[in-house]
């Protein structure tokens, strides 16, 4: 990867990280909605990362390129169904778990493109 390429997805993958984060700390005391904003946020980020790479996604691409990766989704229904529902620590626990999986998904998708596997 070059140092470019490095510099654009850390900005493509902050920027997602930041938004699941806000879209979980706001629908924590609600176990499992956040997934349907989050989710579109992953896929809007896995093909913005792959267009760094000159990688076209559609849709279909990108939630399968998500899927290979992605079996975090699990852990943070977890947190959400066991801490998720108290107000305020909640709230922080959701945010944390929605954007630190973000990140490491973006990371990992990153690096799949970069070795051209996906």
């Amino acid at each position: 990867m070059t140092s470019e390429q490095r510099t654009q997805c850390h900005a493509i993958i902050h920027a997602a990280s930041v938004a699941a984060a806000g879209v979980g700390a706001g629908l924590a005391q609600i176990p499992g909605s956040d997934n349907a904003v989050i989710t579109p946020i992953q896929l809007t980020m896995t093909i913005s990362l792959g267009k760094v790479f000159g990688k076209t996604l559609g849709e279909a691409s990108a939630k399968s390129a998500i899927a290979t990766v992605a079996a975090s989704t699990i852990g943070r229904t977890v947190s959400q169904v066991l801490v998720g529902w108290i107000p305020g620590i909640g709230n922080a626990i959701n945010a944390t778990t929605a954007a630190g999986i973000t990140e490491a998904l973006g990371w990992a998708m990153a690096e799949e493109f970069d070795k051209g596997l996906l």
